[in-house]
């Protein structure tokens, strides 16, 4: 499997990212979550040469969803989610599924919390958050549909991934615009907390 390439971009003024990722030896790839600038997705496309052949979402808020119709007039694209959060996807995913891109792979795992149907997508040394964690934060789980106690265990899964792993985050909430999961670890609040009542008060408090 060769390494996916993962286009950080500037998605609106909600401070949203999106991504594009590719294989940079068949120019297939996936748009993930274009939010509220998708054209800025298609351009990144655009410029690089690459066929988009799956959209895919981490969660079905509309900050990271408005763009889907977009990018669907101008591609070929597959809806790939979790059908908790979108209804009815093109293609279900859920722990354990697996994408092919082109000669790389995305795997799935499944990190309800912020939303009943939250995704982070892993590939290679690199995992693609959502609002499952931010540089320096955590989603919110006060929203409707949100659950404290799934958001805690989902980021439990995440801290026991290798240090190195790059962080690219659904939103543009801290110092830096990516991280690894060891700086996590050493500077996010929310990953230090020692047990669940004080990760809930911390998130709700």
């Amino acid at each position: 499997m060769v390494a996916l390439e993962i286009v950080q971009i500037d998605a609106g003024e909600m401070d949203n990212y999106s991504y594009l990722l590719y294989c940079p030896q068949t120019m297939l790839g996936a748009a993930v979550d274009p939010s509220l600038r998708p054209e800025r997705l298609l351009e990144a496309a655009k410029q690089r040469g690459v066929t988009l052949r799956w959209l895919l979402n981490t969660h079905g808020h509309q900050d990271h969803i408005a763009g889907n119709l977009q990018i669907q007039a101008h591609t070929k694209v597959k809806l790939a989610a979790h059908p908790k959060d979108l209804p009815q996807p093109e293609i279900e995913l859920q722990e354990g599924s697996t994408l092919e891109i082109g000669n790389g792979r995305i795997d799935v795992l499944h990190t309800p919390g912020h939303t009943p149907g939250s995704l982070v997508f892993r590939t290679g040394n690199a995992i693609i958050t959502g609002d499952t964690l931010f540089v320096s934060r955590c989603g919110r789980a006060d929203l409707p549909g949100s659950n404290v106690e799934d958001l805690y265990h989902s980021l439990q899964r995440l801290k026991l991934l290798p240090a190195e792993t790059q962080v690219y985050p659904g939103h543009n909430y801290g110092p830096t615009p990516t991280s690894t999961i060891g700086w996590e670890l050493e500077n996010n609040d929310f990953l230090q907390c020692p047990d669940l009542p004080s990760f809930i008060k911390l998130r709700l408090g």
